[in-house]
């Protein structure tokens, strides 16, 4: 049978654990509201870029002078000087959105021969890898929600300065793409070189397009703009990740904490009834002892 101090100690993990669902539930319902901006910035990014990035493409397969240096010229090599895009949150509470990033990041770089380098958007990341010693080229470690278009450009611009200087060969994304507020996946696409397929669709013509002043100046201007656009789209689907996974997360936490309170109430009920019965047997007991 349960003491008083049993039953006090049950009233105290119910009064904590009720605290602690009203903090889940107000981050769950701040995810949801969170999540619904970010999908419509997101699918309007997806519906833009699409476009653009399709164009870029074209343009890719239609010339003939294309610099080899951006482009991917040998499928078997691997790269000695890679380069990582590593997105993560600036925060946790997201059960497992980080960790899987970082798993994939690591399993990205144990294929590279050379020394991986690290480029860290968000904090998570940045602190990971610093811990393990791996060589950080840069850091952003602004929340990526409130990264803009423009400010990938301080992102984007140092990365293509090192790769046109050949001191990286490969540039790879990684992050988490945006399938369904339930399901998110962990992609590592490669940024640069890039890997065209002859497309039979592109029209012949396509090849006597002229560029001024000339083909190498044209993507010049072009590669950096494609980079910014691919890391943008990355950030904010990663961001959208993030505010779907938080919001699985504090759910299914306030559910557990819920149930807690249940089967706590349960227990402490149980103990009240045990004290009461033993308090009624203990009057009867005295009472029969006076006879």
């Amino acid at each position: 049978m349960a003491g008083a101090g049993n039953i006090q100690d049950i009233k105290k993990r119910v009064r904590s654990i009720t605290g602690i669902e009203h903090i889940t539930n107000a981050m769950k319902l701040v995810s949801v509201a969170k999540l619904r901006r970010a999908r419509g910035a997101l699918d309007a990014t997806r519906e833009n870029f699409h476009f653009v990035t399709e164009s870029i493409q074209d343009i890719f397969q239609s010339a003939d002078e294309i610099p080899t240096k951006y482009l991917l010229t040998d499928k078997d090599a691997k790269p000695v000087a890679p380069c990582y895009v590593v997105i993560t949150s600036n925060r946790g509470l997201a059960g497992s959105f980080n960790t899987n990033v970082l798993k994939k990041a690591e399993a990205e770089m144990r294929t590279a021969e050379g020394k991986p380098a690290i480029v860290a958007v968000g904090g998570k990341g940045r602190d990971y890898f610093r811990r393990r010693g791996y060589e950080i080229l840069d850091e952003h470690v602004r929340p990526p929600e409130s990264i803009s278009f423009l400010e990938t450009h301080d992102i984007t611009r140092p990365i293509i300065d090192l790769y046109d200087e050949g001191k990286v060969d490969e540039i790879t994304l990684v992050y988490t793409s945006f399938r369904s507020p339930i399901e998110q996946r962990v992609v590592a696409a490669r940024l640069l070189p890039i890997e065209i397929e002859p497309d039979p669709e592109v029209p012949a013509a396509g090849k006597y397009v002229e560029y001024e002043p000339s083909v190498a100046e044209v993507f010049n201007y072009l590669v950096p703009k494609y980079a910014e656009i691919m890391i943008y789209q990355a950030i904010v689907e990663s961001a959208t990740c993030e505010h779907a996974a938080r919001h699985m997360a504090m759910d299914n936490a306030t559910t557990n904490a819920r149930q807690m309170i249940s089967d706590l109430n349960l227990y402490y009920n149980r103990a009240r009834q045990d004290a009461i019965t033993r308090q009624i047997i203990e009057v009867v007991s005295g009472a029969e002892a006076l006879e």
